[in-house]
């Protein structure tokens, strides 16, 4: 399988694309500065480039059968800007799915499920505009036609690769705390081939 990948070079972004390359997979990365990856493998390739630029976009989705995107978000709302290219690359390369880390933020309240969990005191963050970013994204993965999975993780530290935790759709498991990046990623990469997880964002913390 030919995996095309958003945020390889970020803290969740490198175990998936390490993930692929142990399974055998090929893995297209899309990167501002190539320079910077130091991992070399002979099924990894770089495109350097931006997420908001389509032809870029083109290039690293090219031949792709996947989309997996570990971008995280930034005070430039780059999560929900750059989601129409994703998508009409998408579109052109004949793509119909894609995985990205999203934020609990996002999932419904468990005490007001007609709210998100950052709009409730749920949410411990003081700021929302990380989650705001990332629910521009996910409403417009709602609306496409592309079969999506959000994984959607509370409090992320590093950690260590556990194999133990929970999951649960639309919602953030009962209390919640914490998921590890390791743990994180690997749910994220084991859903490639889950058609039960099309169309969802999923919840997951230990």
């Amino acid at each position: 399988m030919k995996i095309a990948l958003l945020g390889a070079s970020g803290r969740v972004g490198s175990i998936i694309m390490e993930n692929a390359l142990k399974d055998g997979h090929i893995v297209h990365a899309l990167l501002r500065n190539t320079e910077k990856m130091q991992s070399q493998h002979p099924n990894l390739s770089f495109v350097e480039g931006n997420v908001l630029n389509e032809k870029e976009l083109d290039s690293c989705f090219s031949q792709s059968d996947v989309v997996i995107s570990g971008l995280g978000t930034d005070k430039t709302d780059i999560l929900s800007r750059s989601m129409p290219g994703i998508l009409n690359s998408m579109r052109n390369n004949k793509i119909s799915r894609i995985i990205t880390i999203g934020t609990a933020g996002i999932l419904q309240a468990k005490g007001t499920p007609s709210l998100y969990r950052f709009q409730t005191n749920e949410s411990k963050r003081r700021s929302t505009s990380a989650a705001e970013d990332h629910l521009r994204a996910y409403l417009m993965l709602k609306s496409s036609e592309v079969n999506w999975t959000i994984v959607c993780p509370t409090y992320l530290p590093d950690g260590e690769r556990t194999g133990v935790f929970r999951t649960e759709s639309e919602m953030l498991p009962e209390d919640g705390k914490s998921i590890s990046i390791y743990d994180t990623a690997d749910f994220a990469y084991s859903l490639i081939h889950k058609k039960d997880s099309y169309r969802s964002r999923i919840g997951i913390s230990y």
